[in-house]
């Protein structure tokens, strides 16, 4: 250790006496910066601003780690090493700080906060962390060069900080691109610029990136100048404009487009699949989770590959009733999820209050009220009678492992995703949430996962509703959950497109669309002209 300690001396000594030509002053006022991560959080705020879905995910994956990287060095490692700071004499005075910190040396907690930051962005895109990964190097740098701390010091910190983005990944995997070789192509017509496609484009749907920009026809005529759109208005009636969407592409020999968020994109496929219709998706929604699965983050994503024909074949999920309860006896199809006990009379609770109080206060609100009033659900599952808080079964495998499933590797697997929460043992709510915030999930007893390919549920009591991809539906006695193998065809890119550059071209779209509203003539009386009657 003496040696080390030895050789970490030195080489701080050679980095104080080095000039760098024009970076005394860069280097000072970039090492301030990073005080307390204001820098990151800078760069986190931009990325959120200025970027798409995967900046926003890049952007909050690098701050979760900066802070589980920062209370990891600040609350423990700088107390227990307690190393003493270099001494000053080497160091230029143009490059010494004006506040000299007060801590110990070991670790750096600017270089561990630099490298959490960057390697978190990294982590979601390779793209975004080149941008960031030089700042941060340089900061880890400079950190040695105003006289701070020694180059051990740095490297631990960088090693703690890295460590810190990885162990996110343990309860919250990076949403990756999937490889081609994981989607087979499906056939599907090349439609150019939109030749052939009929888009239902629903305005009523939640927000999304595109569509806060521009206005989502807008933005699909700059993409697909020959694409029909048929728009659903708040007064509209849903189900005749999309009949009506499906019986022009089915003229036409195109494709079906579907623009709105996972119950508009679930009500299109099963008005598609049974026409042969394959499906563009272009995310409108909130959360747009198929979208996200699929591999359509963007518009730009569908748009090319609709030109291009390029496209993949996804399972759909189907309950089917057994026996008769209440007025639905139709099949009820997912994309995504369907869900028994709690989460049903959440969506129905947060629905009456979110045009009060918005969806996400409206959310936590219903959480806790139905957390608080709601009991067990009794059913039979193959035979075996259970008494469950929630029964959730998902459209294909789900990752994480755990309570809180975030996205799908893939959409063809030919399995549904079970997941429970037992109503048999005492505090099994409180005792679920524990497990999952301890990641001991898995060793529950009164938490149970796994994958079939289909389940009978019968003699279902204590509920009246059940949930599929946010929407709800009355309950049925007894049902059948299975799988229409690669049942609908789904357009999807080879390769995802630059983020990046989607962004450019996103905001010079919409600079050309305010540019020609503001050029359009009013009539005299200053009432709206013709053309937008």
């Amino acid at each position: 250790m003496r040696f080390v300690g030895e050789l970490d001396r030195r080489l701080f000594t050679r980095v104080a006496a080095a000039h760098v030509p024009g970076a005394d002053r860069v280097l000072t006022r970039l090492s301030r910066s990073a005080d307390h991560g204001l820098l990151w959080l800078g760069m986190a705020g931009c990325l959120a601003a200025l970027g798409g879905r995967t900046a926003r995910r890049a952007a909050l994956r690098g701050t979760g780690s900066l802070v589980l990287a920062s209370l990891t060095v600040n609350t423990f490692v700088k107390w227990t090493a307690r190393r003493p700071r270099p001494v000053l004499v080497p160091v230029p005075s143009i490059r010494r700080l004006t506040r000299q910190p007060h801590t110990t040396s070991f670790p750096s907690g600017h270089s561990a906060s630099a490298a959490a930051f960057a390697t978190g962005v990294a982590l979601e895109s390779t793209r975004y962390g080149a941008l960031v990964a030089p700042v941060a190097a340089a900061v880890a740098f400079s950190r040695v060069y105003v006289g701070v701390h020694y180059p051990g010091d740095v490297l631990a910190g960088v090693a703690i900080g890295a460590g810190a983005a990885l162990l996110t990944c343990r309860s919250w995997p990076p949403r990756q691109v999937n490889p081609e070789r994981e989607r087979p192509p499906a056939q599907a017509p090349a439609l150019p610029e939109g030749e052939g496609l009929v888009v239902f484009v629903n305005s009523r749907a939640g927000t999304a990136g595109p569509a806060a920009a521009l206005p989502p026809a807008a933005l699909l005529a700059e993409l697909l100048p020959r694409a029909e759109l048929v728009e659903c208005g708040p007064e509209d009636d849903f189900a005749t404009l999309l009949d009506r969407a499906v019986h022009r592409a089915a003229e036409r020999g195109g494709a079906l487009g579907v623009y709105g968020g996972d119950g508009t994109v679930n009500a299109a496929a099963r008005a598609a699949a049974p026409h042969g219709l394959a499906l563009a998706v272009f995310p409108g929604g909130t959360l747009n989770h198929f979208a996200l699965d699929v591999g359509v983050p963007h518009f730009e994503d569908t748009a090319d590959a609709v030109v291009r024909g390029e496209a993949v074949a996804v399972d759909i999920a189907v309950a089917a009733p057994m026996t008769g309860r209440g007025p639905r006896a139709d099949p009820i199809e997912f994309l995504n999820t369907f869900s028994i006990g709690l989460y049903p009379d959440l969506v129905q609770l947060r629905e009456r209050l979110e045009r009060r109080w918005g969806k996400w206060p409206a959310a936590a609100v219903a959480l806790i009220r139905v957390l608080r009033t709601a009991t067990p659900v009794e059913l039979s599952l193959n035979g075996r009678p259970r008494r469950l808080w929630l029964l959730f079964a998902g459209n294909c495998r789900y990752v994480p492992d755990g309570f809180a499933p975030a996205f799908r590797p893939r959409l063809d697997d030919g399995l549904l995703e079970l997941r429970m929460v037992d109503g048999d043992h005492r505090l099994a709510r409180t005792r679920v949430v524990v497990a999952a915030l301890a990641g001991a999930l898995g060793r529950s007893r009164v938490y149970h996962a796994e994958r079939v390919s289909w389940v009978r549920a019968e003699g279902l009591r204590g509920t009246d509703t059940f949930a599929y991809d946010g929407e709800v539906a009355p309950a049925t006695d007894a049902l059948l959950l299975e799988k229409r193998h690669r049942a609908l065809v789904v357009y999807r890119p080879v390769v995802q497109g630059n983020e990046i550059a989607q962004q450019a071209r996103l905001a010079a779209a919409a600079a050309r669309h305010r540019g020609r509203e503001r050029g359009r003539p009013l009539p005299a009386d200053g009432g709206p002209s013709d053309s937008e009657n």
